[in-house]
């Protein structure tokens, strides 16, 4: 029997065979993993009943590297202590990432849907201690709505977990938020569910959409993704920060740890850091540098800053000074 398993021609000698014993068949692990059939997710309960037949296109996929207190930030109905959040992809290896997410002191860590190689890749998810972290996959890739809700569901099955950092890229050069498919698809993802964290462009009106769609938080970039280039339109995120009402967790293009800082001093609830820290010269050393930064900054806004003046204003009293007349 021919089939495509993952875009790839596969011989299986036995037609009709169910998903679970095409995993067994395979030497693929049943944890973690999902599987769809001509582009429809077959739920786990249905592993033992669903068959595979002649020409069928299969996919099956899994989940790879893409502190509590008074001040703690909720979202979804879970509280954090920490308002840091890391990606998983772009370091060395897995024992600098790991190292890296326990020195930054994350609650929080995202992981992107691919699928397998089934030469014998494994889960991210087994080098990740669950018991520590909140999962959030993401749909990084996903260029439709229809992309995007689609991997939204097979990471949903893959992880077990119905929070979904949502992204549906408009521009392949610059990586820019096609921000009307994001609040589309964020409308339908709440409807089936899921708890929907989207990236988005720094634009007020979109921002007030996807609150609008039932959105958990607003994600606006900070910059490109991936390029390191801080928060040039700082303003916006401010705008955005002060309008909304759901978390503001600024996510992209941020590249030392002073640009957390300045999100958090803008009013952000949180930022979500990958490459600044994974391509940094030490990781580990950077992890806890942006947690340092976003606590710091965190700190700063709770304080409040003073008003900014025109003139200069004198530290030392103005009187009483001994210079000659």
């Amino acid at each position: 029997m021919q089939v495509k398993i993952n875009r790839e021609p596969v011989e299986l000698g036995e037609e009709g065979i169910t998903v679970r014993e095409l995993l067994a068949e395979r030497g693929l692990p049943h944890e973690s993993v999902a599987v769809a059939i001509g582009g429809e997710v077959v739920r786990r309960e249905e592993w033992d009943s669903r068959r595979i037949r002649e020409g069928d296109e299969v996919e099956i996929v899994h989940a790879v590297a893409g502190g509590g207190g008074e001040d703690e930030l909720e979202i979804g109905g879970e509280r954090f202590s920490s308002r840091l959040f890391l990606g998983t992809g772009k370091y060395d290896s897995p024992e600098t990432m790991v190292a890296a997410l326990e020195r930054s002191g994350t609650e929080m860590v995202t992981v992107a849907i691919r699928h397998m190689d089934l030469s014998g890749d494994r889960s991210i998810l087994e080098q990740l201690d669950l018991s520590r972290y909140r999962l959030l996959p993401n749909t990084a890739g996903a260029k439709t709505v229809e992309d995007a809700v689609r991997m939204a569901h097979l990471a949903r099955e893959a992880t077990g977990t119905e929070w979904i950092k949502l992204e549906v890229i408009g521009d392949q050069e610059t990586l820019w938020p096609d921000t009307a498919a994001t609040v589309e698809a964020t409308r339908i993802l709440v409807e089936d569910g899921f708890v929907v964290l989207p990236y988005t462009s720094p634009d007020l009106v979109a921002a007030i959409r996807l609150e609008e769609a039932g959105a958990a938080t607003v994600m606006p970039l900070a910059s490109p993704i991936g390029s390191g280039q801080g928060m040039p339109d700082w303003a916006s995120i401010h705008r955005i920060a002060r309008r909304i009402s759901v978390p503001v967790v600024v996510d992209a293009g941020i590249g030392v740890p002073s640009d957390a800082a300045l999100a958090m001093e803008l009013g952000c609830d949180a930022v979500l850091v990958n490459t600044a820290v994974a391509r940094a010269g030490n990781p580990v050393r950077m992890a806890e540098a942006m947690r340092l930064a976003v606590e710091a900054g965190r700190l700063a806004y709770l304080a409040g800053r003073m008003p900014v003046s025109a003139a200069a204003v004198p530290s030392s009293p103005v009187r009483g000074v001994p210079v000659g007349g």
